[in-house]
């Protein structure tokens, strides 16, 4: 199993990032994909979802900035960030659900700082 995360980086205030992740050697079927982040001393908390049926899920404080979207024939995830902000700093991680488990990422530090 293998969940490869990438696009993370430095960006200022009011910028933009996208971060994908594709997931391979899944071996049972893909129930959802997502996006959680962890900040320095903080719990890692959901981020946005979305299922096989493109239903999404957001919190609230991302909510009109991010956009989840998925590939389904590339078992791939991406999130759209937009409008960063300084606390929206931490590492992300994407995750994979499936009828009997889920997989963690390695995670992607995104740091929004001027």
């Amino acid at each position: 199993v293998q969940l490869q995360a990438s696009g993370g980086g430095l960006v200022q205030p009011g910028g933009s990032l996208t971060l994908s992740c594709a997931a391979s050697g899944i071996p049972f079927n893909i129930n959802a994909m997502g996006w959680y982040r962890q900040a320095p001393g903080k719990q890692r908390d959901l981020v946005a979802t979305i299922t096989n049926g493109g239903y999404t899920n957001y919190a609230d404080s991302v909510k009109g900035r991010f956009t989840i979207s998925r590939d389904n024939a590339k078992n791939t995830v991406y999130l759209q960030m937009n409008s960063l902000k300084s606390e929206d700093t931490a590492v992300y991680y994407c995750r994979v659900i499936t009828t009997l488990t889920g997989y963690w990422g390695q995670g992607t530090q995104v740091t929004v700082s001027s």
